[in-house]
């Protein structure tokens, strides 16, 4: 380890002490990325400019994430003016009549999509059609975040059933059949998930029964984050035409996903260009003529919503991708290590094969990859890990190949990583996506040592 290892070391652990007493970490993660760039470069200019190529890098791979908000919040302005949203929401209520209820809904749909498209652009298909509903019947917008982001970015995404990307990256790396990777990751992430979200449920039970839906409704009506001033002009006829349009479009969006097979960055990239086009004909259908000036606005207002609720997060990513092979040698320079994997492989080297040591430590070293944001981008280190320390028994591989998986994807892909897609989840929602990870540390780490002790006990 160099000098430059140690101090990211420190780093991180001072990042997490400020999170722990509930603190913002940017100055944190800004000041370290300093220190890291000037004893790199060995000079004080080299190190200020890493300060800015470190956002610079991050805000290049998280503007995907802040224009699907942007895009979705400017598409639930433009159904505002008419009260389509309304309109929408009116058949949810119906079915969402409590917050438990709505609690179950949200999960089950986020499952659901997320198996097929991956949780990213579920958030916001759910933000556009459920969340409102839910809102309405009493559910917290923090529990609506923790739903999306506990079954989606979490349990859905981990084990990645019939997909099989992650699976198929672990199995690779390890030497072992993907069928056998995916069948633990499976029931290894269902076991995390439902004790994760029934933890989640009775530890916000209190915020639950004391959250006010209509004075939550009467602050957002006035506040910058929330939609646009509805017209008292509004008319039935165009609320009908409005709410009838997004509901066929996002049908249509869904039946094209299974059809043309989208998946991933492609299927938000669907999702995003359907709700652009939507904004342009509701404004047109609103405003008429004028309709070509509010469609700016709508945007734009949707965009400064996205960046004022997520624009915090790119120096702190800035720093993670310090850590990663894939983004350090833009950040620093050509041949520059990934701090994270390196710190990883060598605490891999101290872990006997088999035990529990090795079951939380094949975890953590999944989580320390995880901490660049990605979940991804650590699996062919875990797979590698675990396939070397399992000395050919393709059981034992699967397994720790299983919790590395687990780790590298719960926290950066993710539950607990402010800077991954959890941005999407925080800003469809409307809450602090610090305060999001916040809430769901302890169920996740609860569920997290649930299921390590069930693969060490059952499926080694």
């Amino acid at each position: 380890m160099t000098t430059a290892h140690w101090i990211y070391v420190i780093g991180v652990l001072l990042i997490v002490a400020t999170m722990i007493f509930r603190r913002n970490v940017v100055i944190p993660c800004v000041a370290f990325t300093f220190i890291i760039g000037w004893h790199f470069f060995g000079g004080l200019v080299p190190g200020v400019q890493v300060v800015y190529r470190a956002s610079l890098v991050a805000a290049k791979e998280l503007f995907g994430i802040f224009l699907i908000i942007g895009l979705m919040v400017a598409l639930l302005k433009s159904l505002q003016k008419e009260h389509a949203d309304e309109l929408i929401v009116k058949p949810m209520n119906k079915m969402m009549n409590g917050p438990l209820i709505s609690y179950i809904i949200l999960i089950v749909a986020t499952i659901i999509i997320s198996l097929f498209f991956w949780p990213t652009p579920a958030a916001p298909l759910l933000g556009a059609l459920l969340i409102p509903a839910a809102i309405r019947a009493g559910l917290p917008p923090m529990m609506a975040a923790m739903a999306l982001s506990l079954a989606g970015q979490g349990m859905t995404l981990a084990a990645d059933t019939l997909i099989q990307a992650a699976p198929g990256i672990t199995a690779g790396a390890a030497g072992v059949p993907v069928e056998l990777v995916t069948t633990k990751v499976t029931i290894l992430s269902l076991i995390t998930g439902i004790t994760a979200m029934s933890l989640a449920w009775f530890m916000n039970k209190k915020d639950v029964n004391t959250f006010n839906p209509q004075a939550y409704a009467e602050a957002a009506a006035t506040s910058e984050a929330a939609t646009a001033i509805k017209g008292d002009d509004a008319k039935p006829g165009k609320a009908k035409l409005l709410s009838w349009i997004l509901a066929i479009s996002m049908l249509l969006v869904i039946i094209s996903m299974f059809v043309f097979d989208v998946k991933g960055g492609d299927s938000s990239a669907l999702l995003g260009g359907v709700a652009l086009l939507i904004i342009c004909v509701n404004s047109f259908i609103s405003d008429g003529i004028s309709g070509l000036d509010t469609v700016a606005d709508c945007i734009a207002d949707g965009l400064v919503f996205a960046f004022k609720v997520m624009g915090p997060i790119i120096p702190i990513a800035g720093f993670f991708f310090l850590g990663s092979n894939d983004f350090a040698p833009a950040i620093l320079a050509e041949g520059a290590p990934g701090f994270l994997f390196d710190i990883g492989q060598i605490i891999a080297s101290a872990i006997p094969p088999t035990g529990f040591l090795a079951g939380f430590g094949l975890l953590a070293i999944g989580a320390i990859t995880g901490l660049d944001g990605s979940g991804f981008s650590g699996l062919p280190v875990v797979g590698t890990l675990a396939g070397a320390m399992a000395g050919g028994d393709a059981n034992v591989a699967a397994t720790l190949g299983s919790l590395g998986q687990m780790g590298a994807i719960w926290f950066g892909g993710g539950t607990l990583v402010a800077w991954s897609s959890l941005v999407a989840v925080a800003g469809i929602c409307g809450v602090p996506v610090l305060d999001l990870v916040r809430k769901n540390l302890i169920p996740v780490i609860t569920g997290l040592v649930v299921a390590v002790c069930v693969a060490i006990l059952f499926l080694m």
